[in-house]
């Protein structure tokens, strides 16, 4: 939860998501446009993802709408969003301004402008403020998103980008970002650590530039800092224990490392840079645990199932309609009576043979995921849940006309991976279940009941075609199976030498740049990512201060705004890279070698 201060940007001052030095526009429902960009389902059955821009004239929308494309691909190549990405509706809500850009940007001397969210840099113009501490009107933020039908304050997430370039944004109850700065999209799912995860800043400084004291404090509530040892963390089976020595997935090794809570000294983190230290990383798995589990409460892992509240008949079928996460299937497990019976959505009980009288049906629900280690976590509502029937033999089920057909499934309209898991639910006919056929490529495949896991297919690179049969009926999905490319340009090496078969080499007497370009067979964002000497992936996006410009290395690094970016030092370093395509497909990583004199 949001503790009050600040978030991604760690300005020295308290986050303020209203604002009241610049007088807001009425905001004015009828001028806006609620455009769905991601819809899986029922707004009342997801957790929503409302995206309001403020600042973009009639004229702008296409940047809002190229802007806003970035933060979500972005997102999406991030776990566990990418893994639950089914989970999230995603809509924008097109808010044409008067004015073009936001207030006080980029400083206290700016016009202010009036706009419908009334968003302003300086925490919101203030003298005492904060440059990059971007706020909003949140009254007028919540009238705009609740033009989309069926979203509320309990199911959905607002994120409000800026018409602008300067780095900035804030984070609480709502989010804020600039939508056109080179770091602006990362910004997003560190907010959502705050907002969803209840996750701290693991800073070293409360203000940029001013490093933090020592922690003298209590051990911490938060769940990713501690004043224990790891050897304490293992006998007390307290804190990320059961994360201990793997290697993490923001890069290094999960173990304890000093600094965080704003403070230098005195308290310690999981990892050494994480999502909540440093944006461009991913978030280490003490964070990712935490952020599963609270988007996973935000669903129900069970969306419907056959009535429970009367006795049932033992000639008719049981089922269960549960959620799709994108990369791996649900379990669904079913007793009579306290003992196994099978596994999968439905249950013909016919086909069981029931002595006469009465038994108790389960069904539960789990979410199997690795991203969960803690059987509390595990067992909790959001990942197990369970159904509960009363069969009486003597009940008899009368018939009823039900169709075979579709109910739902994973989206049509957008190429899926060939690493997905692509569902298709049917109709409930009480004597029967629908049975689905798969085909790839137009031929028969196995799959499951209700979802099929491409990767078991090992597809070549290209476009397949997958389709779902009922009967007549049918469902069809386009394949991407072909991973994007990214090529890597660099600035003029003293000396280069690339030998058949063996990875690249080049020496540098100084600074030297390097520049990432993605690209993939279909349109849309293409995500590329870089890492060195084996640390953690990070997202490539140009240069904080241009995302034109090229990222450059030197011995020491670059300070932008008091933090330090590009710092490589002397000697021999390995440098990957790759690119992530809209679909989700992963480039193989190229490298090369540089030696930095």
């Amino acid at each position: 939860m949001w503790t009050g201060r600040t978030t991604a940007i760690g300005a020295a001052v308290a986050t303020v998501l209203s604002l009241t030095t610049v007088p807001a526009r009425a905001a004015d429902p009828a001028d806006a446009t609620v455009v769905p960009v991601q819809v899986t389902g029922d707004p009342a059955k997801r957790f929503n993802l409302v995206i309001l821009g403020d600042g973009y004239t009639s004229a702008d929308m296409p940047k809002f709408r190229a802007h806003y494309a970035k933060h979500l691909n972005d997102l999406w190549t991030i776990e566990p969003f990418k893994s639950y990405r089914s989970y999230f509706n995603v809509y924008a809500v097109e808010i044409p301004s008067g004015e073009s850009g936001v207030s006080c940007d980029p400083s206290l001397s700016s016009p202010r402008r009036t706009t419908p969210l009334s968003m302003a840099f300086w925490s919101g113009c203030r003298d005492d403020g904060v440059q990059r501490l971007l706020v909003m009107d949140a009254a007028a933020a919540k009238t705009y998103a609740d033009l989309v039908p069926g979203t509320s304050t309990v199911n959905r997430q607002i994120l409000a980008l800026a018409n602008s370039d300067t780095y900035g944004g804030a984070g609480g109850t709502y989010a804020t970002a600039s939508g056109g700065n080179a770091m602006s999209a990362l910004i997003a799912p560190h907010e959502l650590g705050h907002s969803m995860g209840g996750l701290d800043d693991e800073y070293d400084y409360y203000q940029r530039g001013v490093p933090g004291g020592t922690y003298t404090g209590p051990e911490p509530n938060s769940l990713h800092h501690t004043l224990l040892t790891e050897q304490e963390m293992t006998a007390q089976k307290k804190k990320w224990w059961r994360w201990l020595g793997e290697r993490s997935e923001s890069g290094g090794v999960i173990g304890r490392y000093e600094g965080g809570l704003y403070f230098s000294k005195g308290v310690w983190r999981p990892s050494q840079h994480s999502m909540m230290k440093t944006l461009g990383y991913y978030f280490d798995q003490v964070a990712r645990e935490r952020m599963t589990q609270r988007i996973s409460s935000k669903v129900n892992l069970i969306q419907t199932n056959a009535p429970t509240f009367t006795p049932v008949g033992s000639d008719r079928v049981l089922w269960v309609e549960t959620l799709h996460p994108t990369g791996h299937q649900l379990s669904v497990t079913w007793t009579v009576d306290g003992e196994p019976v099978r596994e999968g959505p439905n249950l013909d009980l016919s086909r069981l043979h029931l002595k006469a009288g009465m038994h108790t049906v389960q069904a539960a629900v789990t979410d199997p995921t690795p991203f969960v280690r803690d059987p509390a976590l595990e067992s909790s509502a959001a990942l197990t849940q369970g159904r509960t029937w009363t069969v009486d033999t003597s009940v008899k089920t009368p018939p009823d006309d039900v169709p075979a057909d579709f109910s739902s499934s994973t989206p049509t309209d957008k190429p899926v991976s060939s690493a997905s898991v692509v569902y298709a639910e049917t109709t409930h006919p009480a004597k029967s279940v629908p049975t689905v056929r798969w085909e790839l490529d137009g031929r028969r495949v196995s799959g499951g009941d209700r979802d099929i896991a491409l990767s078991q297919f090992h597809m070549s690179k290209g476009t397949h075609q997958l389709v779902a049969r009922i009967g007549s009926k049918s469902r069809t999905w386009t394949i991407d199976a072909q991973a994007p490319t990214v090529k890597y340009e660099l600035s003029k090496a003293t000396t280069s030498q690339t030998r058949r078969g063996h990875t690249p080499e080049y020496v540098f007497d100084g600074p030297f740049t390097m520049r990432l370009t993605g690209s993939d067979d279909r349109p849309g964002v293409v995500v590329s990512e870089f890492r060195v000497d084996g640390d953690g992936w990070f997202n490539y996006f140009g240069w904080p201060t241009d995302s034109s410009a090229p990222w450059m290395f030197t011995e020491n690094g670059t300070v932008i705004d008091s933090l330090t970016y590009g710092k490589l030092g002397k000697g021999r370093h390995t440098i990957e890279y790759r690119a992530i395509d809209p679909a989700g497909n992963t480039g193989k990583p190229g490298k090369f070698i540089v030696t930095l004199r």
